[in-house]
């Protein structure tokens, strides 16, 4: 496994963000009422150099979240089979054509949007014999531009995602950037309790402690950790 220092921040720079995340993390936690062991950081390594990802692994962290599955394999084929506990988790939209490759090296796929996807990751679970827990994207803000299925029609791709085999575990969501996200992480929640789910990620950098309030299970933080890296990064998943 290649490694190399982070081109960016210093190691030490990477951890004592960690550190920083993890406590205003449990702080949210405890004002809410909640344990801090509620809630999973997911570290968005999008774009991140190898430097940078061996320093947050040493650190300590193994939930991860990337975009883009060939960017994914590149990155993390030799890190799994060294570190048997990381735990990956798709975060960016999935053309249906990748779904094979998807669900063999996902652990958590978040970004079901839609019928066909649905259709063809059970079919990769039957080739693959792997079984991906599956969380459905919602577009809370019903913004043309944005991956998610509309939240009027989120119960019908819950109900065809269960009767096709799909392990869905909760619901996913991108608040749109230029409102005040809680009354978006609200109907994420109502649609989850109403279907009998779980998890909830929502939350990112600028908002995790308000998605911990309002009861995030994951939050998917990358430029608190990382610190700002390339203007070419997709915005809307960290």
């Amino acid at each position: 496994m290649t490694s190399s220092s982070p081109d960016h921040a210093g190691a030490s720079s990477i951890v004592g963000r960690l550190e920083t995340v993890r406590r205003r993390m449990a702080e949210a936690c405890l004002a809410a009422g909640r344990t801090p062991e509620a809630v999973t950081l997911t570290a968005v390594t999008k774009t991140q150099p190898p430097g940078a990802i061996d320093a947050i692994l040493a650190a300590g962290q193994r939930v991860f979240g990337e975009n883009r599955v060939q960017e994914a394999q590149a990155r993390w084929a030799e890190r799994r089979a060294a570190i048997p506990d990381l735990e990956l988790r798709l975060i960016g939209p999935l053309q249906t054509n990748k779904a094979l490759d998807a669900v063999a090296l996902f652990d958590v796929i978040e970004t079901l949007d839609r019928a066909r996807l649905a259709e063809a990751l059970a079919a990769a679970a039957g080739k693959v014999g792997r079984t991906p827990r599956v969380l459905v994207q919602v577009n809370t803000g019903a913004e043309p531009q944005k991956a998610g299925v509309l939240p009027e029609d989120a119960d019908a791709l819950i109900v065809l995602a269960r009767s096709l085999g799909l392990s869905v575990e909760g619901l996913m969501c991108i608040p749109p950037a230029d409102e005040a996200p809680e009354s978006h992480f609200a109907l994420l929640g109502g649609i989850a309790g109403r279907n009998g789910l779980a998890v909830l990620s929502m939350g990112m950098s600028g908002d995790y402690e308000t998605a911990i309030r309002l009861g995030a299970t994951h939050v998917r933080v990358g430029s608190a950790l990382f610190g700002e890296r390339n203007t070419l990064q997709t915005p809307s998943m960290d």
